[in-house]
């Protein structure tokens, strides 16, 4: 016991020196409870896995992204427990819950890799490959895959990808894949190819409301757009929104749910390094209708990728938020610190 406490201890005063220099840049910042281990490369997209037996087990997965670069898994106090290196520009990450592989239930990290235009499957937690990769938006010649987001369908429990590339044509810039099986190995069927996109820059974040059915994604110097999750629901677009809200470039999306179907949509302003809140129920009138609530300006530098979980993890009462940032980490914020800056609603243990 007195050597974990004093491991505990050890790495709160690391978070701490780290937390002064990052402070230096913004003293009006929200500062990270943890700051993990730094990566060799780019930090650049995280994940958060909840262990469904043992919360203090939680994973936070990221992505180093550059060519040679890896796939991590940090645990709740920014430790490196678990690493796959040598990965060809590891991007985004996305975790799949209970997808069905050789009869047994499976939760999978999946990661595009965009210099060989493949997607590629990690069981959790121990994050052994699961195929040697799938191909992406074959025929195309504009590919390099970057962004991911998981959707699993209430009605079926099918599970589905979609994925961003680094430039593409307007309404099709995403293609949704279904996940299946192939003798244990996961396999992927093309289901659509869905989405308007300004020309402006590029499409890299992406995020799946499950719950409520949506899909939403950070066209960067434009906004944000929303679509159905289901593909048989249809390609229409059902909002737009957030043009006016970003200094620059709009990064990650990510969701704080609360069980209503309520909650908040959190958006880095990358350059800004703050992040934007939405209601993820729309307005009283209209559940397109999203209008920015708050801004609250973080301690991570620039950041793109970002996670948030509302189911409270040891250290995290009331749940974790997780946000990349450019000196090669990822930053962790107690969701209750977020709520009490910018006046928003934490999710109590009894909901």
């Amino acid at each position: 016991m007195k050597h974990i406490l004093l491991s505990l201890f050890t790495i709160s005063l690391l978070s701490c020196s780290q937390q002064k220099k990052i402070a230096a840049l913004d003293p009006n910042a929200l500062k990270p409870a943890v700051v993990t281990e730094k990566v060799p490369f780019d930090t650049d997209d995280p994940a958060i896995w909840v262990h469904p037996t043992d919360k203090s087990q939680s994973l936070v997965i990221g992505t180093d992204k550059e060519t040679g670069g890896g796939l991590y898994a940090f645990d709740l106090n920014g430790k490196i427990v678990r690493k796959v290196v040598g990965l060809q520009r590891p991007n985004n990450v996305d975790i799949a819950y209970g997808v069905m592989l050789g009869g047994q239930k499976k939760d999978l990290a999946i990661v595009t890799e965009r210099e060989t235009n493949k997607l590629r499957f990690f069981s959790l937690p121990d994050m052994q490959e699961l195929g040697t990769g799938l191909e992406v938006f074959e025929g195309e010649t504009a590919r390099k895959p970057m962004g991911i987001a998981v959707y699993t369908r209430p009605s079926d429990n099918a599970s589905f990808v979609v994925v961003g590339r680094k430039t593409g044509p307007s309404g099709s810039y995403l293609w949704q894949y279904r996940i299946l099986d192939d003798k244990g190995q996961p396999a992927m069927q093309l289901v659509r190819k869905f989405g308007e996109y300004s020309g402006k820059k590029e499409i890299e974040s992406i995020a799946v409301d499950n719950e409520n059915g949506y899909i939403y994604y950070s066209d960067e110097q434009a906004g944000i757009h929303k679509y159905h999750a289901d593909p048989a629901k249809g390609n229409e677009e059902l909002a737009f929104f957030g043009q006016k809200d970003f200094k620059e470039d709009i990064e990650g999306i990510s969701f704080y749910k609360f069980p209503d179907g309520t909650g908040y949509i959190v958006v880095s302003d990358q350059q800004a390094n703050r992040f934007n809140f939405y209601p993820r129920e729309g307005s009283k009138t209209n559940p397109n209708e999203h209008t920015l609530i708050a801004g609250l300006p973080f301690s991570t530098q620039e950041s793109d990728g970002s996670e948030t979980t509302s189911v409270s993890l040891p250290g995290f009462s009331g749940g974790l938020f997780v946000a990349m940032s450019t000196d090669r980490t990822f930053q962790y914020y107690r969701w209750a610190d977020i709520a009490k800056a910018a006046g928003l609603r934490v999710l109590n243990a009894a909901e």
